[in-house]
């Protein structure tokens, strides 16, 4: 109970709890990352062509991704980006293919390249080489789903228009500031993050409570 009004539950977010089961179908807005720093990918350069390669010049693979090691494929929702691994004259790493949904098949030159993908604010990425035979390679996210909201003392629900949630870096900063990851979160929402522990501060009116997950 905070400031004696406002009670909050926090839900742990990890790889082995899925919060509910819509989060594996919701769609994504755009393209799912807006600012979001890709891991291991500072800066990128936008695909130079679509045009298809020459066949028999490139390799199929397929890509899938999970939440959870062994988990099932995700079916949408997935933002797919392939990089050439060498970063051009400018310092970004080219990126030469991109696809949107579920799992996806690509045609690539054979050689070694960089995956990302995406999923709501989760993500990874791993180095692939790609051959003239077609393969299967697979992601795991690591992630899962938080929803947060709260009710007043006496299990009185909030109105969801005056209630809002910024979620932060579970890690304080030296200066003892946390990174803000997500602002104005609206409760019952599903956020898709990676697995660890977070810090959330939720907005009722002139009261703020600041609770972390763990």
């Amino acid at each position: 109970m905070f400031e004696g009004t406002l009670r909050l539950f926090p839900i742990w977010l990890a790889a082995a709890l899925l919060m509910v089961p819509v989060s594996l179908a919701a769609a994504q807005d755009a393209d799912g990352l807006g600012d979001l720093k890709l891991p291991g990918i500072s800066n990128y350069a936008p695909p130079k062509s679509d045009a298809p390669l020459a066949a028999g010049s490139s390799g199929a693979i397929t890509l899938s991704a999970q939440l959870t090691d062994k988990g099932a494929d995700i079916t949408r929702g997935i933002v797919w980006r392939v990089f050439k691994p060498d970063p051009t004259g400018d310092g970004k790493l080219p990126m030469v293919a991109s696809a949107h949904g579920g799992s996806a098949v690509f045609q690539l030159e054979p050689g070694s390249y960089l995956v990302h993908a995406s999923y709501g604010r989760a993500g990874a990425t791993k180095r692939i080489t790609v051959g003239k035979d077609a393969k299967r390679e697979s992601l795991v996210l690591d992630a899962g789903g938080l929803k947060l909201d709260a009710v007043l003392s006496g299990g009185l629900r909030i109105p969801p228009k005056k209630l809002r949630f910024s979620i932060y870096e579970g890690q304080a900063e030296a200066n003892h500031d946390r990174a803000l990851i997500i602002p104005d979160v609206e409760p019952n929402s599903v956020v898709r993050l990676n697995a660890g522990v977070y810090h959330v501060v939720s907005t009722y009116g002139s009261v703020n409570a600041v609770i972390r997950s763990d």
